[in-house]
């Protein structure tokens, strides 16, 4: 049975429209409000230097009638991930730190844990591009419940695994700009919020951009909702340098602009045409996801439709947001939004079809139909070790029978089954319910995600317990060390 929602919808213009090219994209943004109910919408269009089009469109905060406009500032969720980077290059441009040497060189006496290959190998730059080895990540706290967030280095000694061997694999991992805000901040002196204000906000003419919500800035800042219109409780993360800043449609296409190499007024040049250019550079090519596009230095890289692509999108509790630039046209584009929807990736593309032609809508996310799993014989029969987990180690079981069931026994507790079990590229993967021993992990139910790299006779890799969402709050994605060996 569907639900009728009644939904007050504000348009709210924040310069002269230019209606004949993008009141087509205005329709599709009503239609955004009114039958998806998504609380309000910014978008930024720039070309050849120029924002040729800034709106705002509904309510950044529905319960006190603040209008949504081109300078009302939402949460980026992971777009704060070239935002960081950024800031790490001019620590790089001024000689602090070297993009090449290991990551553990600026981290003090929180260290890489490398249960596979060298942590040595786990360069910044590697880091910066997730192919440093390090896991899938998060971990959110509400403020309205009352677990604290950890410091970093406790956040490093228990989790910054290197479940594969460096430069191998590409695996986004939050945790990895959750160090590198780390880095910025023992090299700097100061705390990452202050930095990231003092050397590339102030700077690019960023006045309604900060980490979190900024002193003096809350009147700004768009409320997040959940899927049924809820305000989310205000959270953070153990991993700020991945997720935690807010900045406006108008803020973030001039940051898009000087990635571009276009200069705007109020802009400083905190980086040399050079060090934009080695972020939108690959970092191993070879571990790229998937044929043409890849991750360099906090942006992702592709080719679509003829175009180069440098981009970033963002998604987490109450936010979904994209960021495009196309470096070979001089345009760049920018939508925001304060609710989890598809929103931006549908606008985006009405956006680029304008301005690029030849450009085709990117088809929907399509959640992969699960096969029947049958065992290769390099994966069937009895596999044997250890789970290594915070508290202590526990003994783990994996039986692969003939018939595709897969058998898994965690310490003492019940035999359980793997599910969603699927072998590619050396890598299985299943999920399973089953308990770790880690204080962390008994605040929520979760289940937990295997990701193991068949290795001869071996099986390595992460066992990752992801938080049950509720209520649309993201709880955790916590990585731990699983090594098996196949018995004879």
């Amino acid at each position: 049975m569907r639900r009728l929602v009644c939904v007050p919808v504000l348009l709210c213009v924040a310069v002269p429209a230019q209606a004949d090219r993008f009141d087509p994209v205005r329709a599709a943004i009503r239609e955004q409000l009114v039958e998806n109910g998504v609380p309000s919408i910014a978008v930024a269009v720039m070309q050849d230097g120029k924002i040729v089009w800034e709106e705002g469109f509904g309510w950044a905060d529905r319960e006190k009638r603040i209008p949504a406009d081109a300078h009302t500032m939402y949460s980026l969720a992971s777009i704060s991930k070239p935002i960081t980077a950024t800031g790490l290059m001019t620590l790089v441009q001024d000689g602090k730190v070297d993009l090449d040497r290991p990551a553990d060189d600026y981290l003090g006496n929180a260290k890489l844990t490398a249960r596979v290959g060298d942590a040595r190998a786990a360069t910044v730059r590697r880091v910066a591009g997730h192919t440093a080895g390090l896991p899938l990540h998060y971990q959110f706290f509400y403020e309205d419940e009352p677990v604290a967030r950890p410091p970093m280095g406790e956040t490093i000694q228990r989790y910054a695994n290197l479940v594969s061997v460096p430069g191998e694999r590409y695996q986004y991992s939050n945790l990895g700009f959750g160090i590198l805000d780390e880095i910025i901040s023992r090299t700097s002196g100061l705390s990452y919020a202050d930095f990231m204000r003092r050397e590339v906000f102030l700077p690019l003419g960023l006045t309604h951009t900060s980490v979190d919500i900024g002193p003096g800035l809350e009147a700004f800042a768009a409320t997040r909702y959940d899927r049924h219109g809820v305000p989310i409780p205000f959270y953070t993360f153990d991993h700020p340098g991945a997720s935690a800043v807010f900045s406006s449609a108008h803020d973030l296409i001039r940051f898009a602009g000087f990635h571009l190499k276009n200069r705007l007024p109020g802009q400083k040049p905190i980086l040399s045409a050079a060090m934009i250019d080695e972020m939108h550079r690959p970092v191993d090519p070879q571990a790229v996801r998937e044929e043409g596009s890849g991750y360099g230095v906090g942006f992702s890289v592709r080719t679509k439709d003829g175009y180069r692509v440098v981009s970033h999108t963002g998604g987490m509790a109450g936010v979904a947001t994209i960021m495009q630039l196309f470096p070979d046209r001089n345009a760049a584009l920018v939508v925001l939004t304060n609710s989890s929807s598809p929103a931006p990736r549908i606008i985006a593309d009405r956006i680029a079809a304008i301005m690029l032609p030849g450009w085709k809508p990117s088809p929907a996310p399509v959640e992969p139909q699960a096969s029947p799993f049958t065992p290769t014989p390099e994966l069937a029969g009895i596999w044997k070790g250890t789970l290594s987990a915070p508290e202590r180690e526990i003994p783990v079981e994996l039986v692969f029978q003939a018939d595709g069931l897969i058998r898994a026994t965690f310490g003492d507790q019940l035999l359980t089954l793997v599910s969603k079990a699927r072998f590619d590229k050396g890598v299985f993967e299943g999920d399973l319910n089953a308990r770790i021993p880690n204080p962390d992990t008994r605040r929520y139910s979760y289940a937990v995600r295997l990701a193991l790299r068949l290795d001869g006779t071996t099986l390595r890799g992460a066992a990752t317990a992801v938080g049950d969402t509720d209520n649309d709050r993201v709880r955790n994605a916590l990585t731990h060390w699983l090594w098996l060996t196949k018995q004879p």
